[in-house]
């Protein structure tokens, strides 16, 4: 089927399912040349780092759990970094260790969320998870036990499964008791067997023949996957101190676009997430996630952004087996958390959300008041890359018709799993064609 003969075609789309914000998409083509794409960002500002303004360093990650219900404690992670680094504490040993399984968590039930509930309709031709249990009961209903097993942990460590209360700086207002830390057990080994069949499972769907040449970037480790980097990497050879962020990116609003844009000084765009640390870090992957990678095709780096689902089961296997050392390692400290004292001082905390990068900065007066926030999501950070493979796929497809073209841009913007409050809505999408 080729496209209408007339000069100008119109897509609109009411609502883009299996994201959460506000959005638009305008492409102008003449001929096989496009003239103009923008992918424009409505949703209403949130004025997160307002409202942390004068408020006490102490409440940054409950404010910040606000920010995300699927991701919170990304935020609470590089929140609480951000402010230690400004008192000048180091919280290491067995608090970071259970920061690292509160992290497990989080990464299990948000990649799960989106491995089945939001990307795989794409791949199997569904409008909707809803649409494809109808055919594979089986396959979500495992995708959802998946998910509980992430909620669970975050449950227990983090106080509840939606904006986590026990996160403080300087570690926990509790710890887990052995015997509830023992309780996780079953659904880890459990879920663990269902991330293996989850990568076969991914590993199986088509995939474009696609590969930018990405500049990617990610938080580093000298010895982890990166959960909790100490620094900050990219495959241009960049590698900085967190401190030294705002010397080497920017923030930059465009006209269209309510949600800034990130870049490198030098001008360059760059990709945040799973393809980024994957292809950054893969060697530090667990035996078994780096096991199952080489089985699922993946070699040591992935720049298919629609290969990002594979990538992402590895990660969930990652995930659940760094939870089982975890757990049968753990040691608990003496208290709950370490002493945590405000200073006049400026700091800065970076961390992985499922999404990517995620970075804070923060300037604390004498009093314990905050200053000034800073706060840089994944999502923003990947926006003008969005734009670039919208542009791609956009010169990849002009022959499709127009309702095929819009599934294809709907899925690519889906790769990045751009949801909730820092993504978008994809609506009323237009193409002219001149």
């Amino acid at each position: 089927m080729t496209p209408p003969s007339s000069t100008t075609r119109r897509l609109d789309v009411d609502y883009l399912a299996r994201v959460e914000g506000e959005g638009s998409m305008y492409v102008k083509l003449a001929g096989d040349t496009i003239e103009e794409l923008r992918f424009e960002i409505f949703e209403p500002p949130r004025f997160f780092e307002a409202f942390l303004r004068d408020r006490r360093f102490g409440e940054a990650p409950d404010i910040t759990a606000r920010i995300c219900g699927i991701c919170p404690v990304a935020y609470q992670m590089s929140s609480v970094h951000a402010m230690e680094d400004a008192a000048g504490v180091a919280v290491d040993g067995p608090l970071r260790d259970l920061r690292t399984l509160l992290y497990c968590g989080e990464w299990i039930e948000s990649h799960g969320l989106h491995v089945y509930l939001l990307h795989a309709p794409d791949f199997l031709g569904y409008e909707s998870a809803i649409h494809m249990a109808q055919d594979h009961k089986d396959v979500v209903e495992r995708g959802l036990q998946l998910k509980k097993a992430g909620n669970d942990v975050v449950n227990l460590v983090g106080g509840r499964e939606i904006h986590p209360v026990n996160v403080k700086v300087g570690g926990f207002y509790r710890l887990p008791s052995r015997a509830e830390l023992d309780g996780l057990l079953p659904a880890l080994r459990w879920a663990r067997e269902a991330a293996a069949a989850t990568i076969d499972w991914v590993a199986g769907f088509d995939f474009p023949d696609l590969e930018p040449d990405y500049l990617f970037v990610s938080t580093d480790h000298p010895d982890e996957y990166p959960f909790l980097g100490d620094r900050i990497r990219g495959s241009n050879g960049l590698d900085i101190a967190v401190a030294e962020w705002n010397d080497h990116f920017e923030e930059l609003q465009v006209p269209h676009s309510t949600s800034l844009h990130a870049r490198l000084r030098s001008g360059e765009q760059y990709h945040v997430g799973p393809l980024a640390r994957y292809s950054l870090n893969s060697e530090k992957l667990a035996p078994a996630a780096r096991a199952a990678a080489a089985e699922a095709g993946l070699g040591p780096e992935c720049r298919n952004p629609f290969r990002s689902i594979v990538v992402r089961s590895v990660e969930i296997l990652h995930a659940i087996e760094t939870a089982l050392g975890i757990i049968d390692r753990w040691d608990p400290p003496p208290a709950p958390a370490v002493d945590v004292a405000p200073r006049d001082a400026e700091g800065h905390g970076v961390s992985e959300a499922p999404r990517g990068l995620l970075y804070h900065r923060y300037r604390v007066d004498g009093e314990g008041l905050i200053a000034d926030a800073q706060i840089v999501p994944p999502t923003s950070q990947n926006q003008a890359v969005i734009e670039d493979d919208l542009r791609r796929f956009v010169l990849a497809n002009l022959e499709l018709p127009d309702d095929q073209l819009t599934w294809t841009l709907e899925q690519a913007i889906r790769n990045y799993d751009p949801c909730i409050s820092c993504s978008c809505h994809f609506l009323n999408l237009e193409i002219d064609r001149g």
